[in-house]
């Protein structure tokens, strides 16, 4: 039932539907069948997508200037946001049943956002998921026409600048839980 209702969001009909299953069971409800193989996979397609899509947008930019770019729209945040753009939360299979993924649960919504595309890639191929991951991205991919630096990228920038190498980082304090630590 679940998985037909996702299926139906996504307007996707798998031909295999264990990998459906697979690409929303998280490593907690399951520590052999889970998302990450997937999820490695996905990751890599979606690299490969979005950086060939830049490749063809930003003919006369820099390298680096892509590279700026695409950590952008590959970073967890937006993988993240894209998941649950889909109502992907809905669907993921955890160990706690009761419990609710929320939007701060990053990291197992990218995860989730990730593996299923690597199994609409392992499941429909490569023309169909770069046809799919474009139009999740598409939003994001609009807005990369303006590069936004992260403080940790105009720190680095500076430091190369001024000193000629990178910062050194140091932490000092930790808290919080493993997967949304202060």
């Amino acid at each position: 039932q679940r998985q037909m209702c996702i299926r139906d969001s996504l307007k996707i009909k798998f031909k295999n539907r264990s990998l459906l299953i697979s690409a929303l069971t998280h490593k907690s409800a399951n520590q052999k069948y889970n998302n990450e193989k997937l999820e490695f996979l996905g990751d890599r397609v979606i690299g490969l997508v979005i950086s060939k899509k830049l490749f063809d947008l930003y003919p006369n930019e820099a390298e680096g200037d892509l590279d700026k770019r695409f950590a952008i729209l590959v970073k967890r945040k937006t993988c993240c946001d894209i998941a649950w753009s889909l109502g992907v939360q809905n669907y993921i299979i955890t160990a706690n049943k009761k419990s609710k993924i929320n939007k701060n649960d990053e990291k197992i919504l990218s995860d989730a956002c990730e593996s299923l595309v690597g199994a609409v890639y392992v499941d429909r191929g490569y023309n169909y998921v770069k046809d799919f991951v474009l139009e999740l991205w598409k939003k994001e991919i609009d807005k990369s026409d303006v590069t936004i630096l992260d403080p940790k990228t105009k720190l680095q920038e500076h430091s190369l600048k001024i000193y000629k190498k990178l910062p050194l980082y140091r932490l000092v304090n930790s808290s919080g839980h493993k997967h949304s630590p202060t």
